[in-house]
């Protein structure tokens, strides 16, 4: 037992050295390590197990809520007001930021658990040879340098260098993308192989499907290549979404100007004499009147309702920001397997040395038939179909099962596939019985099966890689019974021709022989064999995937296919899905040997990327970004993780997914199909116009209360709105009349237009126009209103105070309906009813004023009071009157932004 040195916790490259290379390197030996040995590698490099992830706890998650700027002020008017003695109004103020924290949290959602999401994919024991003998130790416990032995149903506990391999087949899909299982062996490979490549190795966290192999443990922990996945998606930063960098600059520029101006009118008040108390009242009251305190809220409100939405077309979001950020998408990087494909391999061509034949119908059902040249085939007129099928059908160990609805493969996709094509031409799997088998082996590539007949004959089937058959048969079928002598180049043509259209090919071949004959050996298979004709597999696109692609080509999105499948594979679907040609796809290797600098170019121009793995994926989402560009990124395996995380969006499949990467996404979708992507983009683009919308009628709100304010102050009036009066207005418009905008349909077109730049401001010259144009004419109104009524018409404080109050209320409920469309006209009967919920909120905006004018506690809260019959009449004019200009106005600027050169003006 070697054990006087300690190798490094992870050998460079194991694939690429020999057993006896690999062996030396980890100072180990087939006999295993002893117990002595393994505690001190244990104690030196640490369990197998990845680290624990920091989670912040429950306050750090809520008062990260209270860093922004609005709150900041909110909170200074909050300790302002107190120490004036102003408790109503300190209390309201502290209601609103404690609700929009709440709301922070909730919007936030639970925890990423993307780093529990892998763990559960590790081991939980290990077959290791420990002092000479076979234990099962737990699989924290394993070590470099242990002998592990794997066998079916097991996971591998650790990244392992084979040393023995017996038809070993490990399902690695989610480390490299690959639907089929890896065939493994012992050989060293090439030291740049990529992970999919590296069939020499066995890495931590995968499974294996059949047979059995001896291998050395070459990294654990964190070391292996889960754990290298494990580390970077720890270290990948999520980029902030458009809305946020919005919205934090638009916060920016309102406090500064809001600061400003508060300040100028605590100078004013000083100038016009005003007792220090009054003063911070005033600028108070301005800043409460300028804050939008319920826009927090109903975009919280607005893309919840989204995201309600969105899971109805089996998108379901995680994180509510998302949902808008979907709207922003300049391009979605697609995985191929099961988002583009349907991930059930499907027999698609026959071909016999006479005939070709089409087979219709995708996936595992076995639904479709055979044709031949557009007609449908009767299996028993044709006799080669009928020997191929059931060649395919017979040697074959695996099933198809319907459960729930749907096909299931039982065995392996490629053998459930020529299951369902015996079915399709309706083939009677009765009066066979296997005697022998040869089970496929990689050295070998094929399998083979002795069969007895229902007429007592016995035949020798077999199935395999189309070189290895052809090279063993010197003859073919030919009409009947009949054979005739191999025509080798025709056959070589029809694979590559089937190859270059991304199909996987299989051969088969026959005899007969003796009816006594109940073994089969290699050398059976040598000679006198018949090739029977190919089949070619496809894992087929979805076809409603195809139509969606089409649709974001429209709406001006690039579509990219980034897959770990071979180059050939992935050109000839993205051709067929209208994502690129073959030409343009880019392999793995090649992305590794080009710097960021170049990479930016190549991510931009090129449309298919094959043979990818994890780095490449979150380098190629990394150089879109820094090219300005908005990124979608789906996945369903650990290998997708750190991209998704990085992503804008990161789209997770929610069937297929593992945990993992499901929780370092965004957005799950419970049908893995890429047209639930193209729904989530067209329900982004209308949630952002509808927030667009709702900020547009929110602010004129904001502007007005700040507007009566500024006059107040700089007339030296009294003011005609108290901080908490201002406040219900801001709350109640929001919460009842801005909620309308969350069930606003879609624009028309709105696939039809490209996206919006990054970085174009969310209100744009035309609207910011619009804003000040209403809150001139609401706010110019209740000063108006209040004015008359108090100093002309000498009503008491209170009353000219609550009708300013429903004079500004009433201003926002017709302009809402103003607001429903934001440049074309509202003037229609079908326009102005055809949002329910925006009716419903017309009467609870009336209901709640009726309580602020007539309950007690409305009177104690707010300083309100009862008003008679004419002071209703008087907002109900002002409010249509509004209406009607602020059409008037939408006409002016429709005309101007349609005149050339305007156009620009409108966002």
């Amino acid at each position: 037992m070697k054990s006087h040195e300690k190798p490094g916790p992870g050998v460079e490259n194991p694939h690429a050295l020999t057993a006896d290379n690999i062996l030396d390197e980890l100072n180990s030996t087939l006999e295993g390590l002893s117990d002595q040995d393994a505690t001190e590698r244990l104690r030196a490099y640490g369990p197998n197990r990845l680290p624990d992830a920091r989670k912040d706890g429950f306050l750090k998650k809520f008062f990260k809520h209270f860093h922004d700027l609005l709150i900041y002020i909110l909170i200074v008017a909050a300790v302002v007001t107190a120490l004036l003695h102003h408790w109503v109004d300190t209390g309201v103020i502290l209601a609103v930021v404690v609700i929009n924290a709440i709301i922070g949290c909730i919007q936030e959602g639970k925890a990423e658990r993307a780093l529990e999401g892998i763990r559960k994919m590790l081991s939980l024991h290990a077959q290791t040879r420990r002092d000479g003998e076979w234990v099962e130790i737990e699989a924290e416990k394993v070590a470099p340098g242990d002998i592990i032995r794997l066998g079916s149903g097991d996971r591998v506990p650790a990244d392992i260098r084979l040393l023995d391999a017996n038809n070993l087949r490990i399902e690695e899909s989610a480390l490299t993308g690959e639907s089929v299982a890896a065939e493994k062996k012992t050989d060293p490979v090439d030291m740049d192989a990529g992970v999919g490549d590296r069939f020499c190795m066995a890495h931590s966290g995968t499974m294996v499907l059949s047979g059995r192999g001896v291998g050395v443990v070459t990294a654990t922990g964190s070391h292996t290549e889960i754990g290298r996945i494990n580390k970077m998606i720890g270290e990948v930063q999520k980029p902030t979404t458009p809305l946020t960098r919005r919205m934090n600059r638009f916060g920016k520029i309102l406090s500064l100007a809001i600061l400003a101006l508060a300040t100028f009118i605590w100078i004013l008040g000083w100038l016009h004499g005003m007792p220090i108390g009054e003063r911070f009242l005033s600028a108070i009251g301005f800043a409460v009147a300028a804050i939008p305190e319920g826009l927090p809220a109903i975009l919280t409100i607005t893309l919840a309702l989204g995201v309600q939405r969105m899971a109805q077309r089996n998108a379901i979001t995680r994180k509510l920001n998302a949902v808008e950020t979907l709207g922003s998408v300049t391009v979605i990087c697609s995985d191929k397997t099961g988002t583009l494909t349907r991930n059930e391999m499907t027999a698609c061509q026959v071909v016999t040395p006479t005939d070709r034949y089409d087979v219709e119908g995708t996936g595992y059902a076995p639904e479709g038939k055979i044709t031949h040249n557009g007609q449908d085939v009767p299996l028993r007129e044709h006799t080669g179909l009928h020997q191929l099928i059931e060649i395919m059908a017979l040697c074959n160990d695996s099933g198809i099962t319907e459960k729930n609805g749907g096909w299931r493969v039982r065995g392996e996709p490629t053998e459930g596939a020529l299951i369902t094509l015996a079915l399709k031409g309706e083939f009677d799997f009765e009066g066979y019985q296997r005697v022998a088998e040869i089970p496929f082996e990689s050295e070998n590539k094929y399998m083979a099966t002795l069969n007895s007949m229902a007429d007592g004959s016995r035949r020798i089937f077999m199935k395999g890689a189309p070189d290895r058959l052809l090279n063993i048969c010197a003859h073919q079928h030919s009409t009947g019974n009949s054979t005739q002598v191999l025509d080798k180049k025709f056959w070589e043509e029809t694979i590559e021709e089937l190859g270059n259209r991304g199909l996987r090919v299989l051969a088969a071949a026959t005899r007969e022989v003796s009816p006594e004959k109940d073994a089969l050996t290699v050398d059976d298979l040598e000679q006198d064999m018949v090739f029977v004709g190919l089949v070619g597999i496809i894992d087929p696109p979805r076809p409603e995937a195809i139509e969606a692609i089409k649709v974001c080509h429209r709406a001006g999105i690039r579509v990219k296919m980034i897959t770990g499948d071979h180059l050939g594979t992935a050109g000839a679907i993205g051709a067929e899905m209208g994502i690129g040609s073959g030409a343009d796809a880019v392999s793995g290797v090649e992305l590794e040997n080009i710097s960021d600098e170049e990479l930016s170019r190549v991510a931009c121009e090129n449309n298919i990327f094959a043979r990818t793995n994890p780095e490449h994926k979150l380098r190629l989402v990394q150089a879109l970004q820094a090219n300005g560009e908005v990124v979608a990124m789906t996945g369903d395996g650990v290998n997708d993780a750190p991209a998704l995380k990085r992503a804008d969006v990161g789209i997770a499949m929610g069937v297929k997914g593992t945990e993992a990467t499901k929780e370092a996404a965004d957005i799950v979708l419970a049908d893995d199909n890429f047209t639930s992507i193209e729904h989530a983009v067209e329900e982004g683009r209308k949630i952002y116009d509808n927030l667009r919308k709702a900020i547009l009628f929110i602010l004129p709100t904001n502007g007005a209360e700040a507007l009566i304010i500024f006059v107040a102050v700089l007339s030296g009036w009294v003011l005609p709105l108290t901080p908490v009066q201002i406040l219900w207005v801001n709350m109640v418009t929001a919460v009842t009349l801005a909620v309308a905008f969350a069930f606003e349909p879609a624009e028309p077109g709105v696939m039809d237009r490209p996206p919006r730049e990054p970085d174009a401001p969310i209100i744009g010259i035309a609207l910011l126009w619009r804003i000040f144009f209403v809150s001139l004419l609401i706010g110019g109104a209740s000063i108006a209103v209040f004015a008359i009524e108090k100093h002309v018409l000498g009503l008491p404080l209170e009353h000219a105070r609550t009708l300013a109050v429903n004079t500004l209320v009433f201003g926002q409920t017709f302009y809402l309906f103003n607001s429903r469309y934001m440049h074309e006209s509202s003037l229609s009967v079908k326009r102005l009813l055809s949002n329910r919920v925006a009716l419903l909120a017309t009467g609870m905006i009336v209901l709640l004023q009726l309580l602020f004018v007539y309950t007690p506690l409305m009177h104690i809260l707010f300083d309100s009071t009862p008003l008679a019959l004419r002071h209703w009449l008087v907002p109900l004019g002002i409010g249509a009157g509004a209406f009607v200009l602020i059409e008037g106005e939408k006409k002016v600027t429709r005309h101007f932004l349609n005149s050339d050169g305007n156009k620009h003006l409108e966002h």
